[in-house]
């Protein structure tokens, strides 16, 4: 008896593996064989012709080249278009294969980055051509494709066309000159000539301590020699600072420097709140330079697009950021500049008046900042742009305790979010940085999130495409179509590197990086990618057609009853092999450094072309 329960019970487990392989081998049939034809028809129902389209940005239109990448830019079939003949034997053409050895070789090296299709770079080509005629022998003229030579177009971040670099000793510093000859022509001979002044007498020296608003001055033993010359090499490094070299006490005390110190001596002077900063490193030129950047900004900077170079080129790059209106600004700052005398060389303070429109007012948005202020936040510049809020009132000792918090990574970063919405029943969920973690990271739901800008053309033709999905899912409880505007909210878990960015977060996987969706944008490619990477397994049911109820009968309204397999807005989708929006820069989108908040209005400035 015991011998035949083991054999009925032997052939009960066998025969039920073979009844599920028959059965897991039938669901992978059924799922190959889905009947997705409903989804395929709502594909094939958007039309060209709908309201939904992508805009093509018009040649001037500096504002929409966020939509528009100039690498897909041609001329087109116009044959009568011809480039203008430019006599270019002096201009050199460098690559990534030649570009390192060249600057070795070459101590000035002027090196314009430049796309082919670029109109302003075709302005420029004949000025910057003459130029290099007229300085060969002295510095060298260098233009690179930025186009084809895209790993060094990176590394030096070429962020718009044409971007010109000035090489001193293999050191690069923007040229922020015109473009014409005569102004390349006259700011590199000033970059190559003498670049400290001496001072031999005490008339000279009130002259230009009365004329200049800073100056640096270098106390020597002698006005010839190696301290000298490494003097001189500092000063070929900076635009904003004259400098000037004496041997005579009597000058030197002028300066404030003490005419018994042990030299070489240096100091820089300011019209400013802090008057005088004394150099105490090694007389060397990168240490030179390095004292130069970081104490010849004021106590506390305001922020144009002036100042803005001494900010982001200064070689601190935390910065502590005092938003206040114009009428609301003399004790906050009077706060700050105290403040800023405990971090000096350490940290930089930076004032951002509110209320400005031309700059303020898009640095504030950047920010997400609101209101009349004050407001204090800490942002670390160039790196991983992390930003920091002060709670509370701006005190003196709130500033310095969140400087010194900032200084030693101890403050938790602050994201930007709008209001979370009161209702948030659509078919496509509302997600803004405050929710994110309720909605996208529920480890029960697989979640699909679009990160959309509202001005953006490719999310816009995908809007209607995105709708239809999440109203055939919405009765799939284990998964969730979710959207957020990634110009007003911020998470670390959502990285958007252009509009729109699809990510997807698998159910019991939020600890992981998200997917990265790319598809083809169609509502059946959206299902298929669902279907196959959701955690939690699911089935769409073909919708009952329309005109019947659960029952069979019909009902008794046609406009109560939506036909799910009609389109009930026309659009196109966004064809797959169109790249991602990247961002505009006056909508102070996807923006790394607070550099790229000034980046559009100074290139309108500038006439020059933004692609990013």
């Amino acid at each position: 008896m015991g011998r035949a329960m083991r054999i009925l019970l032997l052939l009960s487990i066998a025969s039920l593996l073979l009844f599920n392989g028959v059965a897991s081998a039938a669901t992978s049939k059924d799922d190959d064989l889905e009947d997705l034809s409903f989804l395929e028809e709502d594909d094939e129902a958007r039309s060209p012709s709908g309201k939904h389209s992508i805009p093509e940005p018009e040649e001037d239109d500096f504002d929409n080249l966020g939509d528009f990448d100039g690498s897909d830019f041609e001329h087109g079939e116009d044959d009568s278009y011809s480039s203008p003949q430019i006599d270019e034997k002096d201009v050199v053409v460098l690559k990534d294969s030649n570009f390192s050895d060249f600057l070795k070789k070459n101590p000035y090296v002027m090196v314009e980055f430049y796309a082919p299709w670029c109109g302003h770079c075709q302005s420029l080509a004949p000025e910057y051509a003459a130029a290099a005629t007229e300085l060969k022998g002295e510095a060298v003229l260098a233009k690179v494709d930025a186009t084809e030579e895209n790993d060094l177009a990176q590394k030096y971040d070429v962020q718009g066309y044409p971007t010109v670099y000035f090489f001193i000793d293999g050191v690069h510093k923007p040229y922020p000159g015109p473009r014409s000859k005569d102004a390349i022509v006259t700011w590199v001979k000033k970059k190559i000539g003498p670049g400290i002044h001496n001072i031999t007498t005490i008339d000279d020296a009130e002259k230009i301590l009365s004329a200049e608003n800073k100056v640096v001055l270098g106390f020597l033993d002698s006005l010839v020699g190696p301290e000298s010359q490494e003097l001189a090499a500092a000063s070929k490094l900076e635009d904003d600072v004259n400098f000037y070299q004496t041997s005579d006490p009597d000058v030197a005390k002028l300066f404030h420097i003490d005419p018994k110190v042990k030299r070489p001596a240096l100091v820089l002077l300011k019209k400013e709140a802090e008057k005088i900063s004394l150099f105490d490193g090694q007389f060397k030129k990168s240490a030179i330079v390095d004292f130069v950047f970081a104490n010849k900004l004021p106590l506390v900077t305001k922020f144009t697009r002036e100042s803005a170079s001494l900010i982001f080129e200064n070689p601190i790059k935390k910065q502590v950021l005092l938003f206040a209106t114009s009428n609301d600004s003399d004790k906050s700052i009077s706060i700050f500049q105290e403040a800023a005398k405990l971090f000096k060389g350490k940290l930089i303070f930076v004032y951002v008046e509110m209320d400005d429109e031309d700059v303020g007012k898009p640095v504030s948005d950047y920010f997400g900042v609101t209101g009349i202020g004050p407001i204090v936040l800490g942002y670390t510049g160039n790196d991983d742009a992390k930003k920091h809020k002060l709670d509370g009132d701006v005190t003196l000792e709130s500033v310095k305790a969140f400087g010194q918090g900032f200084l030693e990574d101890k403050l938790k970063p602050f994201y930007k979010s709008d209001p979370i919405p009161e209702t948030n029943d659509g078919d496509v969920k509302i997600v803004v940085g405050d929710n994110f973690d309720d909605i996208v990271l529920d480890e029960s739901k697989d979640v699909l999130l679009e990160i959309y800008a509202p001005w953006c053309g490719h999310c816009q033709a995908l809007e209607p495409i995105y709708n239809k999905l999440a109203k055939h899912l919405r009765g799939i409880e284990s998964i969730v179509i979710a959207k957020m505007d990634g110009t007003t909210n911020e998470h670390p878990r959502a990285k958007a590197d252009g509009f729109p960015t699809l990510l997807f977060f698998p159910a019991g996987n939020k600890s992981f990086d998200p997917v990265t969706v790319d598809s083809d944008r169609t509502v059946v490619a959206f299902y298929k990618f669902l279907k196959k990477n959701a955690s939690i397994p699911f089935k769409l049911q073909r919708p009952e057609p329309a005109g019947k109820s659960s029952g069979g009968q019909e009902q008794s309204s046609e406009g109560d009853v939506k036909d799910e397999l009609k389109v009930e807005g026309k659009g196109i989708a966004c064809p797959p092999s169109l790249k991602p929006c990247a961002s505009r820069m006056s909508h102070v989108v996807k923006i790394k450094t607070l550099r790229s908040v000034l980046l559009s209005a100074r290139a309108r400035s500038q006439d020059r072309d933004v692609v990013l």
